[in-house]
């Protein structure tokens, strides 16, 4: 991730298919770079995860491996083909092996990728950092750092010195890096691939042996000497001191230094993303089919009971309950959803804020202005702690939706910034220390209550800070405490499958009958 995170790589997104972003986007991701590392022939892939990571025991059921198949193949996470990537794969001729291994991981969400064809062997390493956000840490063994916002070219060489005088004199470059060990390349991180006649050149240079071309894998690019106007929420205080801007707009100031784009093009990125979030709860209000998941479809039946009158609270706060459930259905039945601010927190965000924008009659516009205030609290959280359960437990998910909703929601009913803030503020304290432990080791239970819990929490906080509650402890101060917190939750309650719920009797037994479902299905195809 950039020190600077963007509301729409980070945060907002991606858009999505599959349990899990850190798990499903995020391999996906990696996979996309290692085709291009092989120039989209690959023959034979070996997967390595460490035994003390959390993809050891999840990245089946959680869909890494989904996530990598489609990767390999091409895709985007939005592939109507996913669910059945593996069959694709094995059909492309693409053989590969999962090993678990000691290798020496540091980061629970780490994959070590092999990869061949008939002219070359290629290693790949990267990690998954939460939300579909990743960072590949080395290639052939060799430090580097790519969070797939660049075009990279790798250009293999003998004599990097002699190289680097013909790139430095021919091309336009935000960062030149010269990586050696047992074998030597050039990273040239750039705004755009090298032109076909000066790439024709670079080829017949003496000593260079291999010159490939990784494709961006996020939709808002990084650049040389990139600034934004502030990256905590002390210094967005200080920086509309005397402008007086609402938090949406202070988000637009944000997102448009960060990805270099006009007001308009940030208002309708974030348009698109609400609107995909509409289709979303529809289809889910419909109701879902799918057969490999543990929860059915439940937000139709909430429906019933709450137009006839059997169903406790108001009207805003049972359609919240309903949409943050028809959102999460959706997801566990493969459909398109947006991970915001990832998968298995896909639902509290826009369930509350959809909720809310239907209940006070708001337009679209309100929405998308409310989302992009959700998604200025999420930067600040991006930037100063963590979205990925694997790192920070459940709070680190849906505790975060809450607070970024909770936000939104003081803006909504047109309260002021410093009542947006104390509900985040309140929300995200409220949050502090949640586990994750999926049950049956899959992502929708205790998921789906804990998404509704982020919700009705950020209508809480929305109305204590609307009634002038104070929230005494400083934004800043509650995130650098989430990513404390986070650090001292033990491993087996962050997403490993080793604590927690997913360690009861029930849910051994359910993860038992997924599992003989699953060999019963394969033995019959």
């Amino acid at each position: 991730m950039s020190n600077y995170p963007s509301i729409f790589n980070d945060v907002i997104g991606p858009v999505m298919r599959g349990p899990s972003s850190s798990h499903c986007a995020a391999s996906l991701r990696i996979a996309r770079l290692c085709r291009d590392l092989m120039d989209g022939d690959i023959r034979e892939v070996l997967i390595e995860f460490d035994p003390n990571g959390s993809l050891a025991t999840t990245h089946k059921s959680q869909g890494s491996d989904m996530g990598l198949f489609g990767g390999f193949m091409g895709w985007e996470a939005y592939d109507q083909r996913l669910p059945e990537s593996e069959k694709y794969l094995v059909d492309a001729g693409i053989h590969y092996t999962i090993s678990i291994l000691n290798i020496g991981a540091d980061h629970p969400n780490t994959y070590k990728i092999t990869l061949k064809n008939n002219r070359e062997t290629r290693m790949l390493t990267a990690i998954s950092t939460g939300g579909g956000m990743i960072e590949v840490i080395s290639i052939d063994e060799l430090p580097v750092f790519m969070a797939g916002d660049y075009f990279e070219t790798l250009v293999y060489c003998k004599d990097p010195n002699r190289v680097m005088a013909f790139l430095k004199a021919t091309i336009l470059f935000d960062e030149l890096e010269i990586h050696e060990g047992p074998i030597c390349f050039i990273e040239i991180k750039s705004q755009s691939f090298i032109a076909p006649v000066i790439f024709e050149e670079l080829v017949q240079l003496e000593g260079v042996s291999f010159i490939k071309q990784l494709n961006p894998v996020l939709p808002i690019g990084a650049r040389k000497d990139m600034a934004v106007p502030f990256i905590t929420c002390a210094e967005m205080m200080e920086y509309n001191k005397d402008k007086n801007k609402p938090l949406w707009q202070l988000a637009v100031d944000y997102e448009m230094a960060r990805g270099n784009i006009s007001a308009s093009d940030v208002f309708e990125k974030m348009r698109s993303i609400v609107r995909i979030m509409d289709e979303a709860i529809k289809l889910g209000l419909r109701g879902t089919e799918y057969k490999d998941r543990i929860l059915g479809s439940q937000s139709p039946q909430f429906n019933e009971k709450m137009v006839a009158g059997k169903l406790v609270g108001g009207d805003m706060n049972n359609r919240i309950i309903m949409y943050t459930s028809a959102m999460m259905e959706v997801k566990s039945s493969m459909g398109v959803i947006v991970a915001a601010p990832t998968a298995g927190s896909c639902g509290a965000l826009p369930g509350a804020l959809f909720g809310a924008a239907h209940s006070l009659e708001l337009s679209e516009n309100d929405l998308v202005k409310a989302m992009l205030s959700a998604g200025l609290i999420g930067v600040f959280i991006a930037a100063h702690a963590t979205f990925a359960a694997e790192v920070g437990g459940c709070m680190a998910e849906t505790g975060s939706g809450g607070g970024m909703a909770a936000a939104a929601l003081v803006e909504m009913k047109g309260g002021s910034l410093h009542q947006s803030i104390a509900a985040a503020s309140l929300a995200l304290q409220n949050s502090l220390g949640i586990i994750c432990d999926p049950v049956g080791n899959r992502v929708e239970a205790p998921c789906l209550g804990r998404n509704v819990m982020a919700a009705t929490n950020a209508v809480s906080c929305a109305n204590m800070a609307l009634s002038d509650y104070e929230h005494l402890i400083p934004l800043d101060e509650v995130i650098e405490t989430m990513k404390a917190v986070g650090d001292q939750i033990h491993h087996t309650l962050r997403c490993t499958n080793l604590g927690g719920l997913s360690i009861t009797n029930t849910a051994k037994k359910i993860e038992a009958m997924l599992e003989e479902a699953e060999r019963k299905f394969f033995k019959s195809c």
